[in-house]
């Protein structure tokens, strides 16, 4: 067999198994948007706020918990220069990717 030909067809092999892993994972997750505000005085950020979740099929607690979690996410993202201003406020979008199955198991509290 030729070379160009096995160097092809390892091509097209890897391709595939790329794919049916990448879809695999979209399967079994949800992917929600947050978007948070960070404000900065002097270069120090002074307050985090949660502006919107976007989870029309959300009861109030699994909001509450997606909340908190983009806001943990955007304190962790702070002092990236990218989202550094010197005075100001930096909007930031939180894409939080989670488990049906975890997802799920979040229950409303009665």
């Amino acid at each position: 067999m030729n070379t160009k030909y096995k160097y092809t067809l390892i091509f097209v092999l890897f391709l595939c198994c790329t794919i049916v892993s990448a879809q695999s994972f979209k399967k079994d997750s949800l992917q929600i948007k947050a978007y948070t505000e960070i404000e900065y005085k002097a270069g120090e950020p002074i307050n985090i706020t949660l502006k919107k979740v976007f989870c029309d099929y959300c009861s109030k607690k699994q909001l509450v918990l997606l909340g908190a979690d983009a806001i943990r996410r955007a304190d962790g993202e702070k002092y990236d220069s990218k989202n550094k201003l010197v005075d100001g406020k930096k909007k930031l979008a939180v894409y939080i990717r989670i488990a049906k199955t975890d997802f799920a198991a979040i229950k409303e509290v009665e």
